[in-house]
């Protein structure tokens, strides 16, 4: 019999050896159960094949030809991916709906004599408690908001509060995406994908316990946040950290290192904001990017574009009024004494 998982908890505490996820790669890509590893029974050109017989021609064929398809690959990740498992592995699977390709490579696995589980429902199944959760329910625990101006260092406060014990949450982390337009780290997930990693990390909360998030707007990158989060954030007491231009040029020379390593990748980007700040006022920026003056890029992007947006921003939302915090500075050892203050005021909200 399949396995129902009831929460998300549930799942993160499963106790098999390996979740294995048989759906086609594409289907993977897009979300899966957490700590899934893909063997798909049918891949992509697959799958569309056997779908487009059932629907055209005739079911029977169809799953003639997938028996076939899940016979080959499930013989494929036995002798490959799988050769090295001993006799008491327990794996759980899954598929799209805990149908027909989970069962199939589940009972080839459990005639070689593996303890395998199914779950209940596949994917879907998972896709359900991450809606309620994120969706239906009420943010479980009391939001403290890290917040202050581009530059003053937020996201890397945020792995050192949780080294001083700290419930934190790192929105942007999830969304591989630093928040604004040259923000971008890499291929960001799928909104499922953030969805399914965020729904993990809210599990994980000691509901009794604050947890502190990065201010953030609705959006990070191309990920939305659901809005259970965006009332409990728009509600929650704010701690603003507050630092010299000058500091936060230099704090975002380092944090942005990556993108500077390409200045015309940059300058490229910095020219998005044509619409918004005008053509000159966006050549100069760029061209001081392409002069190499990094912090004077940094320094009037800052002065001339985020500050005016981040104070606009702030005008529009109800908040409660921040304890502010004050850094003459934002070197590696400053973040270091600037966390604890941040976790000193987060224990006094």
């Amino acid at each position: 019999m399949a396995l129902r998982f009831e929460t998300v908890s549930g799942v993160l505490s499963h106790g098999f050896d390996e979740v294995i996820d048989v759906r086609s790669p594409a289907e993977f890509a897009e979300d899966r159960l957490p700590g899934a590893v893909n063997l798909p029974v049918l891949d992509d050109a697959e799958r569309a094949r056997v779908g487009t017989i059932y629907k055209q021609e005739s079911p029977f064929l169809a799953r003639k030809l997938g028996a076939a398809l899940v016979a080959r690959n499930a013989a494929a990740h036995i002798e490959g991916p799988l050769r090295d498992r001993d006799g008491g592995w327990r794996p759980l699977v899954y598929c799209w709906r805990g149908g027909q390709r989970s069962g199939s490579f589940a009972s080839i696995l459990r005639e070689i004599g593996w303890r395998v589980e199914t779950v209940e429902g596949g994917y879907r199944s998972w896709r359900r408690l991450v809606v309620a959760d994120l969706y239906e329910r009420a943010f479980p625990a009391r939001v403290v908001l890290l917040d202050g101006n581009t530059g003053t260092a937020k996201t890397d406060l945020l792995p050192r509060l949780a080294a001083r014990g700290q419930q934190v949450i790192d929105l942007e982390g999830l969304a591989n995406h630093r928040g604004s337009l040259l923000g971008a780290v890499g291929p960001q997930p799928s909104q499922k994908g953030f969805e399914s990693a965020l729904a993990v990390a809210v599990a994980r909360l000691d509901p009794s316990r604050p947890v502190i998030v990065e201010a953030e707007s609705t959006k990070i990158g191309q990920v939305s946040l659901p809005p259970g989060l965006v009332a409990a954030m728009r509600g929650s007491p704010r701690i603003e950290i507050r630092a010299p231009l000058s500091a936060r040029a230099a704090y975002l020379v380092r944090a942005y290192a990556d993108a500077l390593e390409d200045p015309q990748v940059l300058a490229d980007r910095i020219r998005r904001l044509r619409r918004l700040r005008g053509g000159e006022r966006v050549e100069r920026w760029a061209g001081m990017v392409m002069a190499g003056e990094g912090e004077a890029a940094a320094a009037a992007l800052m002065a001339e574009h985020y500050d005016p947006a981040y104070a606009k921003s702030r005008a529009r939302r109800e908040r409660r009024a921040a304890t502010v915090i004050e850094a003459a500075n934002l070197g590696a050892a400053d973040l270091e004494g600037l966390a604890d203050r941040v976790g000193e005021a987060v224990s006094a909200v």
